[in-house]
């Protein structure tokens, strides 16, 4: 292969030279086309050394104990070629022994029916993919707006992919860390997961908040039926495809909204260490999931050996409802854990309650800016006893009612003390989880005339979440060793009541 390329290499440099001498300017092509050929010469040095590898019987040992330790039993297996594209964009056929799974004689069998390519799942090939191309198609599809351009942006780095190869390959890399992230959901209840050192002897922040993104309804059979209309010509009722002159095929689109976490490690002041990386995570597959992804995480990540945690969010029921299970579940009962409402979230509503009453402009700014002081130095008594005293009519006001009783029931609940918060360096604010919010969902999930499939979403959140946070090549590597490891087939599971609203017995992981 090194012979070869040189051949390839040494053809061309004198049309390059010539080339340049002759239009100087043309240097930037020029160095497109010598990176591309360089590109060339790397995957055929890779697909080399593959040759060398495994024609050389260097992987069969270690093929046949991935053979053996698979989380389902497989057969002996057969040799198959299948093609595969390296990261240059070459495509080489490989030699490789795919295992297929073993069928039970009698009873059912209810294990994933997947197989596994023993011999390159040594070096952590995706489906048709080395572990390189993977890892950059589906980075680059999570770093741009759309297909379109992570296509375009593909091809002019050398990989000429079409755009349902770049979709395939990014949504089986999301669905894989899915399946990866279940896997230790379920190791956590039987208390399998083991516990590790990263958050031990630091301060953890834990944020939680939710996004917006539109999801896709199923797809309805178009109709040549005509809009119906008033005497007026006004629309009355809509028929799908008729904004069209031929019928299309459409959908109905609903809001969903994707919870999403981020832990931190937090110094002495509150600010995230600059040396450490936040762990974000999300789902669409509601509150209780991601309450049990919370306590996974913080289990996962040594939580339960740090000096203290703290739980910021807004006034959403559905986050504080669950921060007790949260604690249960992920051991945290002998770590000092700390609840605060997010300061910005408490002052806009001490706004809303003076919107309420019948006041100036200048009355209103003046109570807003002396609340707002006391609400930051902790006394929310005073805030809520004089807001209860500013109504001049004795009837109740129900949307002043309504506010000061979120600052009374967060205020009873401990999560207002911000001089206590702020004395013992915990965060008062949620801005890593806005943050978060923009940069993972409104950036990428959230834009105009932008509908996804729940399971592409779900898949993307994944993904994005894993290159915003820094932890790509750690995520890569993770998942070349679960797929070498166990066999699956889906990313769902049905997570445990998590509410303390909800009667349920939680074991606590070891």
């Amino acid at each position: 292969m090194i012979g070869r390329f040189t051949g390839e290499l040494l053809s061309q440099i004198n049309a390059w030279k010539d080339e340049l001498v002759e239009s100087p300017g043309e240097l930037e092509t020029i160095e497109k086309k010598v990176h591309q050929v360089f590109a060339r010469g790397a995957d055929m040095m890779i697909a080399g050394l593959l040759a060398v590898t495994v024609s050389g019987g260097h992987v069969e040992a270690a093929a046949e104990q991935t053979r053996k330790r698979f989380s389902r039993p497989l057969a002996k297996g057969r040799e198959r070629m299948i093609a595969v594209r390296l990261l240059g964009g070459m495509m080489v056929w490989a030699t490789t022994l795919y295992c297929p799974p073993k069928r039970k004689r009698w009873g059912k069998d209810d294990q994933p029916r997947v197989g596994l390519d023993v011999t390159l799942a040594q070096f952590g090939f995706g489906k048709g993919v080395s572990p390189a191309l993977q890892s950059r198609v589906a980075r680059k599809l999570a770093l741009c707006p759309s297909i379109d351009f992570a296509q375009l942006e593909l091809a002019r780095e050398g990989v000429d992919l079409d755009k349902k190869a770049v979709k395939r390959v990014t949504y089986q890399c999301g669905e894989g860390l899915l399946a990866l992230r279940k896997e230790r959901v379920e190791r956590m209840r039987e208390g399998k997961l083991a516990a590790g050192d990263e958050l031990a002897g630091k301060r953890v922040s834990v944020q939680i908040d939710g996004g917006r993104t539109k999801i896709r309804g199923e797809m309805k059979s178009k109709t040549n039926k005509a809009e119906a209309v008033n005497e007026d010509g006004l629309l009355i009722e809509d028929a799908p495809g008729r904004s069209r002159k031929k019928p299309k095929r459409s959908y109905d689109t609903d809001w969903r909204e994707p919870k999403l976490v981020t832990i931190f490690a937090h110094d002495e002041h509150g600010k995230m260490l600059k040396e450490t990386k936040a762990t974000i995570d999300g789902t669409f597959l509601g509150p209780d999931a991601l309450a049990e992804l919370v306590a996974m995480h913080l289990h996962r990540l040594g939580a339960s050996k740090a000096i203290s945690v703290t739980f910021v969010a807004d006034g959403a029921p559905w986050i504080w409802d669950r921060i007790g299970a949260i604690i249960q579940l992920s051991g945290l009962l002998e770590v000092p854990t700390f609840e605060v409402l997010d300061c910005c979230h408490a002052v806009h509503h001490v706004s809303q309650a003076l919107a309420t009453l019948n006041l100036s402009k200048e009355e209103r700014t003046s109570f807003y800016r002396t609340y707002r002081t006391l609400l930051r130095n902790g006394q929310w008594r005073q805030v809520v006893d004089e807001l209860s005293e500013l109504p001049s009519s004795e009837e109740p006001i129900a949307e002043l009612e309504t506010e000061i009783s979120y600052l009374r029931r967060h205020g009873e609940a401990g999560r207002l003390s911000y001089v206590s918060f702020r004395a013992k360096g915990l965060p008062c604010g949620s801005g890593a989880i806005e943050s978060s919010i923009r940069r993972v969902i409104n950036l990428r999930l959230k834009s105009n005339a932008m509908f996804w499939k729940s399971d592409n979403a779900e898949s993307m959140l994944q993904v994005r979440s894993r290159v915003v946070s820094d932890r790509w090549d750690q995520a890569m590597q993770e998942l070349a060793e679960f797929r070498r490891t166990v066999a699956y087939d889906d990313y769902r599971w049905e997570p445990q009541p998590m509410s303390c609203k909800t009667e349920t017995s939680l074991s606590t992981a070891t």
